[in-house]
């Protein structure tokens, strides 16, 4: 590494969480620096957020659109490298074209955009700016998802099977969003969230893991979705059989009125010789189990474990890594590859989900809602 990226950040102010997240994730492997933001849609927050951030203040925008534009015009050796897009939903396509219209590259939360319209039109604005897209589905940086994802592609469990995974969550099992939670207010809102709720916010993130550990598309799918939440108008639970490409089937369960339930996502993979399974809240362990072999379990830096795996652990085997080391995987591997474009290297394929798994993304959202809306019928991603 010659030099630190220089970050700019859209969204994420002061007591926002997922922008706090994505600062600590960038900061942790010491490869990049936030230098800028137009941290709120209010100028006065936005201004106020970048300065107790410590930036300097003529580095603290009133909008994206000012701080595109300024960054623009600074010198090369100054100005930013990237733009980080940590708002809700509604507002990662406008902020994402017009960094990629004038030369930045870009890294964004899920879901893509609020629409899948709007995610077809930026893989346009991308392939034509030339520029580096990443999408934050943070949990394919875990190592041991890594490791699931390397043993299914080497055949270690045979032909995959069947697929159960679940993102379970209770934390709107009340009507959170009446009570001014901003959390709660924007993601049962269809306006800033799109035609998704719970599908948009935690399912993308379902939908993402089974197509990225299995190395299969997700084929066609049946679609139950439910509202349980007084006055809503957006799914806040659901239950989706799938059918994927090579013939397997699966189920998908989300739901974020689930009581008791926090972060629950978890996978199981079933082939024709083994089987894995992986639980975010315990991200340390990869469980597997095998027609005439004992159960084994991976963990990081352990023993048994492919590159893949081991490339992404950062300290020694016994030590706990979890959902900030992942994050911060994918912000590492994207650094990489716009550090190795920088230095006139080749990059190899990128090592982080991309707007493709973006489309992908979308497509599922809106698959499910039509399938869900005529009575479950199997529909095409």
């Amino acid at each position: 590494m010659t030099r630190k990226l220089r970050m700019g950040m859209i969204g994420g102010g002061t007591g926002s969480f997922i922008g706090d997240v994505h600062r600590k994730a960038a900061s942790i492997d010491g490869m990049i620096e936030l230098v800028c933001g137009a941290f709120s849609s209010t100028a006065e927050k936005s201004i106020s957020s970048g300065k107790d951030l410590l930036l300097p203040a003529d580095r603290c925008y009133s909008n994206f659109e000012e701080m595109i534009q300024k960054e623009k015009a600074l010198p090369e050796n100054i100005r930013m490298d990237f733009v980080a897009i940590v708002t809700p939903n509604h507002m990662h396509f406008p902020p994402a074209k017009l960094a990629l219209e004038n030369g930045f590259n870009v890294i964004c939360d899920k879901p893509i955009t609020l629409t899948l319209e709007e995610a077809t039109e930026l893989k346009t604005v991308i392939d034509k700016s030339g520029k580096t897209f990443a999408l934050t589905h943070n949990y394919t940086g875990n190592s041991m998802v890594k490791q699931a994802r390397a043993m299914i592609k080497n055949g270690d469990i045979g032909k995959v099977r069947k697929v159960q995974v679940q993102y379970l969550q209770g934390w709107l099992a009340t009507s959170l969003e009446e009570t001014g939670q901003k959390q709660a207010a924007w993601r049962v809102d269809p306006k800033r969230s799109g035609i998704g709720g719970a599908l948009g916010d935690i399912g993308t993130h379902a939908e993402n893991l089974t197509e990225y550990i299995t190395g299969l598309k997700i084929d066609e799918i049946a679609a139950d979705l439910g509202i349980f939440g007084k006055g809503r108008t957006l799914d806040d639970d659901g239950n989706i059989l799938l059918r994927l490409e090579n013939g397997a089937k699966g189920t998908l369960s989300i739901s974020q009125i689930a009581v008791g339930e926090e972060n629950n996502l978890a996978i199981k993979v079933y082939g024709e010789k083994g089987s894995i399974i992986w639980q975010q809240e315990n991200p340390n362990e990869l469980i597997t189990k095998w027609l005439d072999e004992p159960v084994k379990t991976y963990t990081p830096n352990g023993n048994g474990l492919y590159p893949e795996a081991l490339n992404v652990s950062r300290i020694p085997a016994g030590h706990p890594e979890g959902y900030l080391e992942a994050f911060a995987t994918v912000y590492k591997n994207f650094a990489n590859h716009l550090l190795s474009l920088e230095n006139g290297e080749t990059p190899k394929t990128p090592d982080f989900p991309t707007v493709e798994d973006g489309i992908r993304g979308m497509q599922f959202i809106y698959a499910a809602v039509k399938s869900s809306n005529e009575n479950s019928i199997w529909t095409k991603l």
